[in-house]
């Protein structure tokens, strides 16, 4: 009996140690970043946000793009709760084509691995659509 409840007593004290473990969170103020249509060339440029809303520092451990032509730039230093922090993702725009790409961030949040996302479309201004020359053409007869 006395075994039982040595380890009712340990449980309890292992519980009531976890819950007051400090935690770091982190809540982006936007996951998806739509490019829009850009123009070939164009900055590339582009920032998540994102808030410690937690009560432990943060610390940005790896983020990484799943393409050679997204390259994302991680904080260097700990984020202190309540403090914001940035993401800068730079899309290479010199490919015409639309732009899905996933970046992914690990942490030692409560959630350790965030999807983000960028979406749009890269055109060529110098280059019209067939359907374009088509209705030039056939406005000029």
């Amino acid at each position: 009996m006395k075994k039982l409840f040595t380890i009712l007593f340990i449980g309890l004290i292992s519980l009531s140690m976890n819950a007051q473990e400090k935690m770091a969170k982190i809540e982006f103020k936007d996951t998806t970043i739509d490019y829009g249509t850009i123009n070939k060339g164009d900055n590339g440029i582009r920032t998540f946000e994102f808030t410690n809303t937690g009560d432990a520092p943060l610390i940005v451990s790896k983020v990484s793009s799943s393409c050679g032509c997204t390259v994302p730039k991680k904080p260097e230093a700990p984020v202190m709760p309540g403090q914001t922090g940035e993401i800068e993702v730079k899309y290479d725009t010199q490919r015409v084509m639309p732009i899905r790409k996933t970046i992914t961030v690990l942490s030692n949040a409560e959630t350790p691995t965030v999807s983000l996302k960028i979406k749009g479309e890269v055109i060529d201004p110098s280059k019209t659509s067939v359907l374009e020359k088509k209705g030039k053409s056939v406005m000029e007869k």
